[in-house]
């Protein structure tokens, strides 16, 4: 009981006290003193009737103390209130003023640019994901003591900045709310596609993107492409069951159960699209890759898709945010539209572009469409360089799989 209350309170619970104190990770210790507090007293008097407002409670004498001790205890009292001096546990709305307000702040805070990608990603899984270090270490096959350090630095570089804990206003917030998109998609993409070790997807990290996002559309509902990161997450985990095979092999989409696929998050993806198109403006990159995942959605078979107005999509995405692997998923959709030869005279145009030398999915693609094409042995190829250019062992078995059967032909 203690561990699904903390699931649920934790992101809350230090966003508010982060408000309060204007120091992330002095917030994320008083609220894991309360939890020690809660262990210590919820299995003898029970779990409290509000367990949110218990927590916060503890927290908050326990940042009385804390600024007794530094002798700035008279101006943190009048913040955090006086009647916390006393033992009325106040009530949870009362304490916080705006949970909504303060979620979004610690949101930008944990993502802000002063931190590298790395620290942003392991202190938003720690402080809004609820994740613990081992867990955060163990989905990104790094250390512990890898993580521990990112998330100690992020915590000192944004007391060192000076960092507000505010929601930025006018010309920063687009950029900002990119930064905060951004580091959600690279969550959700590592547990979809792991790019290392021996399992293809990691759940967990879907999960907990896909949780991330609905908070923050929840709380900035206006904004087209945070509906559009929703919508791309949601109907991409909607494959999920359909994308592991009985041993744990990989299923690509093509050959997938499409029986397998879970209505409900493509009905929610698709409504999560539907908003994001309704609130107007140019269509930003998570939308447009929305878009192109309820192609997939939308067929009952593989052989429904609709793969030129797919490519017409990925067209649009490429004048939005060109990018060498976007040319390249732009050449797939082209070759299932217009034929594999099609398809590989883009794919041939990427072969010098330094930032797909060592992409594995570069010659795996060109090695695909070598093969429907009839050049086995070049296809063969293509395949093994693919297969040992990638660091997940899932994919690279499936390639030399494929190479495998190239050459017994």
């Amino acid at each position: 009981m203690v561990e699904a209350v903390w699931r649920i309170e934790a992101a809350r619970l230090i966003a508010g006290l982060a408000r309060m104190t204007h120091d992330v990770g002095l917030a994320e210790e008083l609220a894991q003193d309360a939890l020690v507090a809660a262990l210590e007293q919820w299995p003898e008097s029970g779990v409290p009737d509000n367990p949110g407002a218990w927590l916060m409670a503890i927290s908050k004498r326990r940042a009385i103390d804390h600024f007794r001790r530094r002798e700035r205890f008279d101006r943190k009292v009048e913040e955090l209130g006086r009647d916390l001096e006393t033992e009325h546990t106040p009530d949870f709305d009362a304490a916080v003023e705006d949970i909504g307000d303060d979620m979004l702040r610690l949101v930008f805070t944990a993502c802000h640019p002063v931190l590298s990608m790395e620290a942003r990603v392991a202190l938003t899984l720690k402080v809004l994901g609820g994740l613990s270090t081992e867990e955060i270490a163990r989905a990104y096959l790094v250390s512990d003591s890898t993580v521990a350090q990112r998330i100690v630095r992020a915590k000192r570089t944004l007391a060192e900045k000076h960092v507000p804990f505010e929601v930025p206003s006018g010309a920063e917030l687009p950029a900002r709310l990119a930064a905060v998109l951004e580091v959600i998609y690279l969550i959700f993409n590592e547990g979809y596609t792991a790019t290392a070790g021996d399992d293809w997807m990691r759940p967990a990290l879907c999960e907990d993107a896909l949780r991330l996002g609905r908070i923050v559309a929840e709380l900035v509902p206006r904004e087209p492409e945070v509906h559009g990161l929703v919508a791309l997450m949601e109907i991409q985990q909607s494959r999920a069951a359909a994308r592991v095979g009985p041993s744990g092999e990989p299923v690509l989409l093509l050959e997938q159960n499409r029986t397998r696929w879970d209505q409900l998050l493509i009905h929610r993806g698709l409504a999560a699209l539907d908003r994001a198109v309704k609130l107007g403006g140019v269509r930003g990159p998570y939308a447009l890759q929305a878009a192109i995942a309820a192609v997939h959605a939308r067929a009952g078979t593989a052989e429904e898709t609709d793969f030129v107005r797919m490519a017409a999509l990925y067209e649009e995405l490429a004048m939005v945010t060109p990018s060498p692997v976007v040319e390249l998923n732009r050449a797939v959709a082209v070759a299932m539209a217009y034929g594999p030869a099609e398809g590989l005279k883009l794919v041939d145009e990427l072969m010098t572009e330094p930032a797909l030398k060592d992409y594995h999915l570069l010659p795996s693609v060109r090695g695909d469409l070598l093969a429907k094409l009839g050049r086995s042995e070049e296809a063969a190829a293509e395949l093994t360089r693919a297969a040992d250019l990638t660091r997940n062992a899932r994919e690279r078995e499936l390639l030399l799989e494929r190479v495998r059967a190239l050459l017994t032909l």
